[in-house]
C-alpha cells in the first residue's frame, strides 16, 4: 500500500526570460518549444533518472490557447521525447500557475501515489497578452461581485498605496533600482547562469542566434531616473514601469521526487516542501494575497515569520513585495529578501514565475547550511496569494560567519 512520504525539489531549470513583443528575442518562438526545451535541460542535468519513471508532467499556462494549449503537460512531454507512457495535464492559476502546478505534483508524491513528477509553466506574453482572449462573465460587473479595475493588474498595485500610505512611491522606486542592482550583481558573480537552458531563437530577418540571458535587465537604473517615470496606471500615480515587473516570454520546469525516489536513484535533492497554502483576497487589492498565504503555510508548518531565513517573492510590482514585509516587519532591504534581485529586473511571465522563485531560492540552500527554512510567495491575479515553505536538506545548525 501507498505511504505517506517526504517531497523533495531535485533540481530545477528555466530558459533565459526575454521581452514580450515583436522586438523580444522569443517573437519567432512558440510557447510549447521553450517549456520543451526545458524539459530537455532538466532531464539531461538528471540522466540518473529514468524517463519512463516519471508519473505525470504538469505544465501552467495563463493564456491556454494557441501554442499554450491542447493540454501542455502532456504535448510538452512528448515534443520533449519523453515515453508515450508518461502522461500530463495543464494547470491555470494565472501568476501561480508553476507553482501550483508544483504543489499539486507534490501533494501527489506525499500521499504515494507519485515517485516522480515535473512540474513547470510557460508564458509567452508577446503572443498571448494577459486577458487578449478571455470573456468575462458580465455578472462580474452588472452584481459588482468585482470592480472592473481588478482586472487590471496595475491598478490594483495603485490601490494598495491606497490603502497604505506609508508604503510611499520613494520606497517602491527604491526597491525596483535594488533589485535591477541585486541581479546584475548575480550574473557577475555567476549565480544566475548555471541554471539557464540556452534557447536557439530566430530573430526578424531569419539569422538564428543563442538566447543565454535574461534579455530586461537594466543594471543602468537609478532612483532619481525612476522618480521621474510615468505612472501609466493612474494620473499621478505611484507604479512605474521601474516598479512594475516588464511583460516576458519564458518558461520554467522542475523535477520533484519521494523519499523512495530519492533513494532508489542515488539523487540528491535541493529542497524539502515543508507545508504550502493559498489564499483569496479582494481582487481589487490582489497584491497582498501572498500575506494570508503565509500565514497559512507558517501555520500548517508550525512555523513563525522569523524562522524564515531566506525569501523569494514574486515581485509583481515592488508595492506588493513591500506590504508582505511591512506586514511582517520586514525591512525593506532586509539580506533575507530577493538576495539575488527578481522579477523587476528579470521579468514575470506570469504561470512561469512560481519556479524561478524555487530554482532561486534552491541555489541559495547550496550556498548557505546556516539557514534552514525558505519561503517562495507570489501574488495572483483576481485576488489570490501562493506561499510554498521549503527547509534547507545542507542546514548544518551552525550560524552564518560574518
Amino acid at each position: 500500500m501507498a505511504e505517506m512520504t517526504d517531497v523533495f525539489f531535485v533540481d530545477g531549470m528555466r530558459t533565459p526570460f526575454g521581452r514580450a513583443g515583436e522586438k523580444g528575442m522569443y517573437w519567432n518562438t512558440r510557447a510549447d518549444d521553450l517549456v520543451v526545451k526545458a524539459i530537455i535541460g532538466l532531464m539531461e542535468r538528471n540522466g540518473d533518472v529514468p524517463k519512463d519513471r516519471i508519473d505525470d508532467v504538469a505544465i501552467a499556462a495563463t493564456s491556454q490557447t494557441g501554442d499554450q494549449g491542447l493540454t501542455l503537460g502532456r504535448t510538452a512531454a512528448i515534443l520533449a521525447g519523453l515515453p508515450m507512457t508518461v502522461p500530463g495535464l495543464a494547470v491555470e492559476r494565472m501568476c501561480a500557475g508553476a507553482m501550483t502546478s508544483v504543489t499539486t505534483m507534490g501533494a501527489s508524491i506525499g500521499v504515494g501515489m507519485y515517485d516522480l513528477a515535473l512540474a513547470g509553466g510557460v508564458e509567452h506574453m508577446g503572443r498571448h497578452p494577459i486577458g487578449g482572449n478571455v470573456d468575462p462573465n458580465p455578472r462580474f460587473v452588472a452584481e459588482k461581485l468585482v470592480d472592473p479595475g481588478a482586472l487590471n493588474m496595475g491598478v490594483t498595485a495603485e490601490r494598495i498605496h491606497d490603502r497604505f500610505p506609508h508604503l510611499t512611491k520613494e520606497r517602491a522606486d527604491r526597491f525596483g533600482a535594488a533589485s535591477q542592482h541585486k541581479v546584475q550583481a548575480a550574473y557577475e558573480a555567476g549565480k544566475i547562469q548555471p541554471d539557464l537552458v540556452p534557447v536557439a531563437v530566430k530573430d526578424a530577418d531569419g539569422a538564428w542566434g543563442l538566447a543565454t540571458e535574461d534579455e530586461g535587465r537594466r543594471p543602468e537604473t537609478t532612483v532619481e531616473g525612476l522618480a521621474t517615470l510615468k505612472t501609466p496606471f493612474r494620473p499621478h500615480g505611484r507604479v512605474t514601469a521601474g516598479t512594475s515587473s516588464p511583460l516576458t516570454d519564458g518558461a520554467t520546469i522542475s523535477l520533484l521526487a519521494g523519499a523512495d525516489a530519492v533513494k532508489e536513484f542515488g539523487l540528491t535533492p535541493k529542497m524539502r516542501m515543508v507545508s504550502f497554502a493559498f489564499a483569496g483576497v479582494e481582487p481589487e487589492i490582489m497584491g497582498i494575497g501572498p500575506i494570508p498565504s503565509t500565514e497559512k503555510a507558517l501555520k500548517k508548518a508550525g512555523l513563525t515569520i522569523d524562522d524564515i531565513g531566506l525569501f523569494e517573492l514574486n515581485e509583481a510590482f515592488a508595492i506588493q513585495v513591500i506590504s508582505l514585509l511591512d506586514h511582517f516587519g520586514i525591512a525593506d532591504d532586509d539580506p533575507r529578501v530577493n538576495p539575488w534581485g527578481g522579477a523587476i529586473a528579470v521579468g514575470h511571465p506570469l504561470a512561469a514565475s512560481g519556479v524561478r522563485l524555487m530554482i532561486q531560492l534552491a541555489a541559495q540552500f547550496a550556498e548557505r547550511p546556516d539557514v534552514r527554512y525558505g519561503l517562495t510567495a507570489m501574488c495572483v491575479g483576481l485576488g489570490q496569494g501562493g506561499s510554498v515553505i521549503w527547509e534547507n536538506p545542507f542546514f548544518d545548525g551552525k550560524k552564518k560567519r560574518k
